[in-house]
């Protein structure tokens, strides 16, 4: 009888006639990891999720799927497993005795002071930390782990590996879907490399990792090419003065003060929970600060999303870390993008279709896909959607909630390079939010650190800055 806790043989998942896996397998004994990488829309959710016995609405399955023991999943998207009307900490009491509770948020390494918030009142590090440890509660014979480091600080991101390391040390076998190939090489026994759907290679990890045969396994493993930030800027074109704001009686952002100037990148960094996320909410108006201004082109703006006008709400664009979050998940993508030109730029229904359209092949999201329902586009799809939404509005700024989470090395440095051509043509302005120091060095041209929601650093970046 075999002793592996997961086995996986020519599984293929089908919807209407288009496979999504075809064709997987691997096996995984106790205490092993593999990892599931490829570039968006590979099919990395798609087989991991199968282990959960959860596919695709009218999917064709065929091939084998064992697990023995119970498995616990952890999202790539936390925010859309948490109930956003319940305090997370009576959730977890739902699903076992307070005592399992604490162990498995300590465990995860989320603070107990936290179980009395609302899920929108923590960062998207505290989420993910959140879902690790509800995966726990179910003392997990195999864990699911899809981008589990997702817009985790470099710090946190660590100690979130560690853990999983200590899990795998305790028999706990671990299937890692990942773009982060660090998390990869720190974690991984066996990496399988997915590509439309088929793996086109696999093994040891140190084989695959550091003597990878297929090209496209060895696009996936290079990092892009980082480029010196701009040194010439319009005038200024934003200004956050004084910023205060509140999480309930939780002081989250704390007379936060900086400007930035028209075609110029700031990149706003710090650990997760230390306000940069909140900083960009107040910025676009989705959360009214209790104190302070946002100026735009030296005129103050509405504190709230509903008191701006058009001309406002264009000028601002947001792209959300939790990228499928953003979209209504009975719309097909497209329409949704399209909505932003009818809405912001007065555009008619099928010119704001064809914008749509073109929008999104500049992103690498075609048409038939944008005409589909976001529940059936990848993370990374869906992050490049909400980009092309978002430049649709054709915005003066564009603050960007870790624009690179879940990509993989090439959709990002496709991602980064659009970005960087953005502000040279068109002298937008980028706030980017992120924990990737590779990103604000190959785009910012400041970078302003958070923590504990006070500024504690902003100095400009040079080419011959190491992270």
């Amino acid at each position: 009888m075999s002793d592996q806790v997961v086995e996986v043989a020519g599984l293929r998942v089908s919807v209407g006639g288009r496979a999504l896996v075809d064709g997987v397998s691997f096996g995984l004994g106790p205490g092993e990891v593999v990892a599931l990488v490829g570039a968006s829309g590979s099919g990395k959710t798609t087989t991991g999720l199968a282990l959960l016995g959860e596919v695709p609405a009218g999917a064709e399955v065929s091939g084998h799927v064992g697990v023995k023991g119970r498995a616990g999943f952890v999202p790539q998207h936390p925010g859309a497993v948490l109930n956003p009307v319940r305090r997370v900490g009576s959730v977890l009491r739902e699903l076992a005795p307070a005592a399992d509770v604490e162990r498995a948020v300590d465990v995860a390494r989320f603070p107990r002071s936290l179980l009395g918030r609302y899920p929108h009142q923590l960062s998207g590090g505290q989420q993910q930390r959140l879902v690790l440890a509800q995966a726990l509660l179910c003392d997990p014979a195999v864990v699911v782990a899809d981008e589990p480091t997702t817009g985790l600080d470099r710090g946190t991101r660590d100690e979130v590996v560690a853990e999983f390391a200590r899990l795998a040390g305790r028999g706990v076998a671990l299937v890692v879907l990942s773009h982060d190939m660090d998390v990869v090489r720190a974690l991984a026994d066996h990496v399988v490399v997915l590509r439309a759907g088929k793996v086109i290679e696999s093994g040891r990890a140190a084989e695959v990792l550091l003597n990878p045969k297929h090209p496209y396994t060895r696009a996936l493993l290079v990092e892009p090419v980082r480029s010196a930030a701009g040194s010439e800027h319009g005038a200024e074109r934003l200004r956050i003065e004084g910023l205060t704001a509140h999480h309930g009686r939780n002081v989250v952002l704390d007379d936060v003060s900086f400007a930035v100037s028209a075609g110029e990148c700031l990149a706003v960094m710090g650990r997760s929970g230390s306000g940069k996320t909140t900083l960009a909410r107040c910025v676009v108006g989705l959360h009214p600060p209790t104190a302070g201004t946002v100026a735009l082109d030296g005129r103050p703006l509405a504190r709230t999303l509903r008191s701006r006008d058009r001309t406002d709400l264009a000028a601002i664009q947001y792209v959300f870390q939790d990228a499928r979050a953003s979209f209504d998940h009975r719309r097909p993508v497209l329409d949704q993008v399209a909505r932003t030109a009818a809405l912001l730029r007065g555009m008619s229904t099928a010119d704001s279709v064809a914008a749509a359209i073109a929008a999104l092949a500049e992103v690498r999201v075609d048409e038939p896909t944008a005409r589909r329902r976001p529940a059936t586009l990848s993370g990374g799809e869906l992050h490049r959607a909400a980009l092309a939404r978002a430049l649709l509005a054709e915005p003066r700024v564009l603050v960007c909630d870790e624009i690179t989470t879940g990509l993989d090395a090439v959709t990002r440095a496709s991602v980064l390079k659009g970005l960087a051509a953005l502000r040279e043509t068109h002298g937008v302005t980028l706030v980017v939010i992120t924990h990737d120091h590779a990103v604000a060095d190959h785009l910012a041209d400041r970078v302003v650190t958070l923590h504990e929601g006070r500024v504690t650093a902003g100095a400009p970046r040079t080419r011959s800055e190491t992270p």
